[in-house]
């Protein structure tokens, strides 16, 4: 068996339960409670795909995509008008993206996803006394 290259393109969408995905050019489609379980649940379905052409698939291989207003609406404990400020963004350009109003451009993406990656090395650093 042989390692993909390549990257795959996964949807990810937030629901009631946990979370379902798909792959955006391959017909695979699997849930999870949880982002770890979905993770786990992807990689068997894509491997299970790949077993015929030769390929293992691992979790290098995954480019996983959310929508930022269902970001935004699930992890309510964000405040966009902090990440804003944090990321030296207009906040009424955030909240439009977050509202589906607007659509960000790849480079505000990225600079709104590094932003909540930030935010989310703090938090995991911090010791609560």
């Amino acid at each position: 068996m042989k390692t993909l290259k390549k990257k795959i393109n996964i949807k990810v969408e937030i629901t009631k339960t946990g979370y379902s995905a798909y792959a955006e050019e391959l017909p695979v489609y699997t849930t999870g409670k949880d982002l770890s379980t979905l993770k786990r649940n992807l990689i068997e379905s894509l491997n299970y795909y790949y077993e015929d052409l030769g390929y293992v698939v691992a979790d290098e291989n995954l480019k996983i995509h959310i929508d930022l207003q269902q970001f935004f609406q699930h992890y309510k404990v964000l405040n966009s008008r902090f990440l804003a400020q944090k990321i030296g963004m207009n906040a009424t350009l955030l909240s439009q993206y977050v509202r589906g109003r607007k659509k960000p451009s790849a480079r505000q993406t990225e600079k709104i996803l590094n932003g909540i990656k930030s935010i989310g090395r703090e938090l995991a650093d911090l010791q609560l006394v």
